[in-house]
């Protein structure tokens, strides 16, 4: 049977352990050849002198595979680019991009640090935005150089990013910021051929074990087949979702809609607002609680 990925050219970030590492074995599997990135950080993101990544790629290669190993901080705007390159120039293109990589630094909002905020966001946001910048160039002269590439993209948000999760407000910033930066480019980059895409996954993992009972949460590898179909050429009618994967089940993510409204046709007075506002509130659906509101 064909394989979904194959020739395909992938870039898999944070893929030295847990979810990453399972994209890059099973995109590997089916076919595509992998620049497996990882900066070999612990948890929180300081640095362990380890190269997960090397291991990974002795997996694939052991496999019959291709890959190639990158320790670029996916943050760092020009090593984002050089990442890209890497990929452009070992296997001479780019057609999927899976931002995976990241952090947490758990604590409730008052007594999360300057620092602390700023290394999640950074890993994050900036981290998905940096390699996605530099592949969506690229993909844009392909395509003005009348070389349009089937090439796809997924991001990694979270539950945490959706509906919100207690002592997390800087890790659900973030993965909110990634479902919004999702759906922009999709739309920007759909003319060039790009589908962009995002899941949240579901997983026991370095994350998730020790903040609650991870023992029936689902295996990192669950998520990794549906990253793996929207990486494919074969995805080109999906673009601008955000899908939560848990174990078996996949759910299609809603996001911001616009819900009930009152248009007065002139500027609101304050003290009227009020009673307007709560009845709109009584209209519309109640919001799913925030993970850990008990």
């Amino acid at each position: 049977m064909e394989r979904l990925l194959e020739g395909r050219v992938a870039i898999v970030t944070g893929a030295g352990r847990g979810i990453g590492r399972a994209h890059a074995l099973e995109l590997a599997r089916q076919g595509a050849k992998v620049v497996v990135n990882d900066f070999g950080v612990s948890l929180a993101g300081e640095g362990t002198g380890e190269s997960p990544a090397d291991e990974v790629v002795s997996l694939i290669r052991e496999a019959g595979g291709e890959a190639v190993a990158n320790g670029a901080d996916v943050a760092d705007f020009a090593q984002a680019a050089a990442m890209v390159q890497q990929a452009i120039e070992t296997y001479g293109g780019l057609d999927v991009l899976v931002n995976n990589a990241g952090f947490v630094r758990d604590r409730m909002l008052v007594n999360t640090s300057e620092e602390e905020w700023d290394a999640v966001i950074r890993v994050h946001l900036k981290g998905h935005f940096a390699p996605l910048r530099h592949a969506g160039a690229y993909w844009r002269n392909e395509a003005k150089e009348g070389r349009t590439r089937a090439a796809r993209v997924i991001n990694t948000s979270s539950g945490a990013g959706l509906q919100g999760s207690i002592g997390q407000t800087t890790y659900s910033a973030a993965k909110a910021g990634i479902a919004a930066m999702t759906i922009v480019a999709a739309a920007e980059l759909g003319r060039y051929g790009v589908t962009v895409n995002a899941i949240a996954p579901v997983a026991r993992t370095r994350m998730t074990e020790g903040a609650f009972d991870t023992s029936a949460m689902p295996e990192p590898e669950d998520n990794s087949p549906i990253v793996a179909w929207l990486a494919a050429e074969e995805a080109g009618d999906v673009t601008g979702r955000v899908i939560e994967v848990d174990g078996g089940q996949i759910c299609l993510e809603q996001g911001w809609t616009h819900g009930p409204k009152d248009d007065r046709g002139r500027r609101w007075v304050a003290g009227e607002v009020g009673e307007a506002l709560r009845a709109l509130v009584a209209k519309a659906p109640t919001p799913e609680p925030v993970y850990g509101v008990s």
